[in-house]
């Protein structure tokens, strides 16, 4: 599966993919598609960073 570093980090941070796709403004449907193939760095990057703040926020 790719993506996998996405995928447990934010399993280990609490969030779900949900919530992510909501902060990036797309539907949940359209962020597990998107996963499906590895993603460029630095898209991987900005969501790390939501992982992070969804993090925050909930704990």
């Amino acid at each position: 599966m790719k993506n996998q570093d996405i995928r447990r980090t934010a399993a280990g941070s609490g969030v779900k993919l949900w919530q992510i796709a909501e902060a990036l403004g797309i539907a949940d449907c359209s962020l597990s598609r998107k996963l499906r193939k590895e993603l460029p760095n630095d898209e991987k990057e900005k969501i790390f960073s939501i992982i992070d703040q969804l993090a925050k926020e909930a704990g």
